[in-house]
């Protein structure tokens, strides 16, 4: 029987490698994009989904984006991400920069579960969600003014807690993966120095790749081979 997954942002990086390694192990994925349409396609090209560009963010989106794709056995909510940082730190911050990461890194996961949810509930489906957090739901990193992407993946977290306790009664697995430093493109923005300096606090002196994360998927959803 097909097995249907969706992985949001996942044109590139951790997303990209999931829905990779999804098809290999012979599932149909669904690739999510906001920006990058060429190279969500290409990805789209080798896992026999659909690329759908969704604003995850965005409630009314992500229905329109299920509408189009319809049920499926497995959602990784990955897209999130800090976006450009605001100078200064909290007194400073625009409040809409506060809402802006809140709404990427939480409310997309709560909008795309939900939606998943129902439809796996419907149709009798045991299926899986798994959310990708971050380390920094765990430490602070203020230098980096990132605190909204901080609060809401510590959000995520508890949030992965409690559906996962309601929705184990329908079959359906919740689980979390918390991230530290993986190398992918998004790591352009900081300087060697910085990078440096991060993989300083690492007792393995190193950030980890994206062939490093993407194996951990499977075990949230080894039920599902049966």
């Amino acid at each position: 029987m097909e097995k249907i997954a969706l992985v949001t942002g996942a044109s590139r990086g951790i997303g990209k490698a999931t829905a990779l390694a999804l098809a290999r192990d012979g599932w149909t994925v669904h690739v999510n994009y906001i920006r990058s349409r060429e190279a969500a396609e290409a990805v789209a090209a080798q896992t026999g989904g659909m690329a759908i560009c969704a604003d995850v963010s965005d409630g009314q989106a992500v229905s329109a984006m299920f509408e189009k794709i319809g049920p499926v056995d497995l959602l990784v909510n990955n897209a999130g991400g800090a976006l450009k940082m605001p100078k200064g730190g909290f007194v400073d911050m625009p409040m809409d920069y506060w809402d802006e990461q809140i709404a990427l890194n939480l409310n997309s996961a709560a909008y795309c579960s939900q939606l998943a949810a129902r439809c796996m509930i419907e149709k009798g489906i045991h299926g899986s969600i798994i959310n990708i957090s971050s380390i920094h739901s765990l430490v602070t990193w203020v230098k980096r003014k990132a605190l909204p992407y901080s609060a809401g993946k510590a959000g995520m977290n508890m949030f992965t807690k409690s559906i996962g306790v309601e929705l184990i009664k329908y079959g359906i697995n919740v689980n979390c993966i918390a991230p530290g430093l993986v190398y992918t493109k998004i790591m352009d923005r900081y300087s060697e120095r910085d990078i440096r300096g991060f993989e300083r606090k690492i007792p393995a002196g190193r950030g980890g790749t994206v062939d490093d994360i993407v194996p951990m998927i499977p075990v949230s959803y080894t039920h599902l081979r049966a």
